[in-house]
């Protein structure tokens, strides 16, 4: 077999693995639609547990989430850009950091995509069990910023058929990006590698600012996320490469 013929097989191989990535993640997402979907009709439930959600926040002296949207409500570009940041970064950002891991640190991508998985599962199971409604639903003097300056993901709660609107904890907005955010500390080097904190720091204000979370709801996910960090294995580093060293040429030996 010739040296292209093994270039274009070892290609076939990494496109078919690439493939079977991609629809791996693909389902899990599916999966985890499909299964918020079946948190609907607790809308009743789902605002009882605001009521005391927001009881407990208090009680911990959290700031009302009415201010951190005060902070923003006056100034329309910034609400929009808080809106835009919680529809079209969540999932895009998610899927880059996954596609630069599988071709630059496998071990770092196997890694990240079962911690996703795990706490996307778990979450689920929360979503089951505690349905809840978010704050711009609930909250006297909180707007959904969403509906009222655009853009929005969700339609009305009574017709919108894509989306459980009455799954707010935990929010996974915050969990995946902390996660993404870990794991690029992990992959990258020098002190400028913390700033990706900035994403998971970024998300959890306007997740907040929009009102569609409360700060409960982002403490679940993060508490969430650290139980499933400390349960599954460490990623595993890859072997180095090791390129054998070079012998320098024998001169031939004279003739006498």
């Amino acid at each position: 077999m010739t040296v292209v013929e093994q270039s274009g097989d070892a290609r076939r191989v990494r496109v078919r693995a690439a493939m079977r990535e991609i629809l791996l993640v693909a389902a899990l997402f599916l999966a985890y639609q499909g299964g918020r979907m079946l948190a609907t009709g607790h809308v009743a439930e789902a605002m009882g547990n605001a009521g005391r959600i927001w009881d407990l926040e208090r009680a911990f002296r959290l700031p009302a989430e009415t201010l951190v949207q005060g902070l923003v409500i006056d100034h329309r570009l910034l609400v929009r850009v808080a809106n835009c940041y919680y529809a079209y970064v969540h999932f895009p950002a998610t899927a880059v950091a996954l596609v630069w891991m599988y071709l630059r640190r496998p071990e770092l991508y196997r890694w990240m995509r079962r911690t996703l998985a795990c706490l996307t599962t778990v979450a689920l199971v929360v979503h089951l069990l505690v349905p809840l409604a978010p704050p711009r639903m609930t909250v006297a003097g909180l707007i959904d910023t969403g509906q009222r300056f655009g853009p929005s993901v969700y339609g009305p709660p009574s017709t919108d058929s894509m989306a459980n609107q009455y799954a707010a904890m935990p929010s996974l907005h915050v969990g995946w990006a902390l996660a993404v955010a870990i794991t690029l500390i992990a992959a990258t080097r020098g002190r400028w590698r913390w700033l990706w904190l900035a994403h998971p720091l970024t998300t959890l204000f306007v997740v907040v600012a929009t009102g569609n979370h409360y700060w409960l709801d982002a403490i679940v996910a993060i508490a969430l996320l650290t139980a499933v960090i400390l349960i599954l294995p460490r990623p595993v580093p890859a072997p180095p490469v090791v390129i054998p060293a070079q012998r320098a040429p024998v001169e031939p030996a004279g003739v006498l």
